[in-house]
């Protein structure tokens, strides 16, 4: 998964500050956008998804050391704003369980947001070009691309930080560079080679998760149409 395990104190003061008021912005649009919705249903719904991530995300899958977030099923089937929503619900209380500091929840929250929206419209896009058929090529797939996505933004919250770089798994970095100008992150470790390597091993979690997510959809499909097909804010 692309959440980050990084400690308080790491990341530069204004980069966790960004990341805050984006994500301060962010949720204050998604709930301006879902105020008209009748959230008596959605609310037991939200706690429900919301539940289930806390635990993927606290379990890790050995020998891969890869957690399952479930974000994109938050975002199929909850929509973009409530997702979101729920995406930093999540990250605010992991955080209490040492998975990241609490100051870095604001970039977690968009880096996971990222994962459930842009899951939620590729979904859509794929039920559209493939016809509505099992759920699970298309909700796998939007999986798929997503977390390659999010993984992305998480690399390059990494790159822009001038001071130190945190840890990410079992990595802690600081900053340096090689006398091709590279930069390096502790012991030496290219930058550049540190993100093929997570571009190398993270597919073998992506693609677990993709089945996971697509085998959760095709059953809420099966059972509960309602909650996959409607259009959702």
């Amino acid at each position: 998964m692309s959440h980050m395990h990084i400690p308080d104190g790491v990341l530069p003061v204004w980069i966790v500050t960004a990341g805050w008021v984006v994500t301060a912005l962010l949720l204050a649009f998604c709930i301006k956008r879902v105020s008209s919705i009748e959230l008596k249903r959605k609310v037991p719904l939200i706690g429900i998804i919301s539940a289930l991530m806390i635990v993927g995300m606290t379990l890790e899958i050995v020998p891969i050391a890869y957690h399952i977030n479930l974000t994109v099923v938050a975002g199929i089937v909850l929509g973009p704003a409530l997702a979101f929503i729920s995406v930093f619900i999540v990250d605010l209380l992991i955080s209490m369980f040492g998975h990241g500091g609490v100051t870095v929840v604001g970039l977690n929250t968009i880096i996971i947001g990222a994962e459930a929206v842009l899951g939620y419209y590729l979904f859509q896009l794929f039920k559209e070009v493939m016809g509505n058929k099992s759920m699970f090529w298309e909700s796998s797939l939007a999986a798929f691309l997503s977390l390659f996505l999010s993984t992305s933004i998480m690399l390059g919250v990494i790159y822009i930080s001038p001071e130190k770089i945190g840890s990410i798994g079992h990595l802690v970095s600081g900053t340096g560079s090689d006398t091709n100008g590279q930069r390096l992150l502790e012991d030496g470790i290219n930058f550049s080679r540190f993100a093929k390597t997570v571009f190398i091993l993270s597919p073998l979690g992506w693609i677990l998760e993709s089945v996971i997510t697509g085998l959760v959809v095709k059953y809420v499909y099966r059972v509960r149409p309602d909650l996959i097909l409607p259009e959702r804010a």
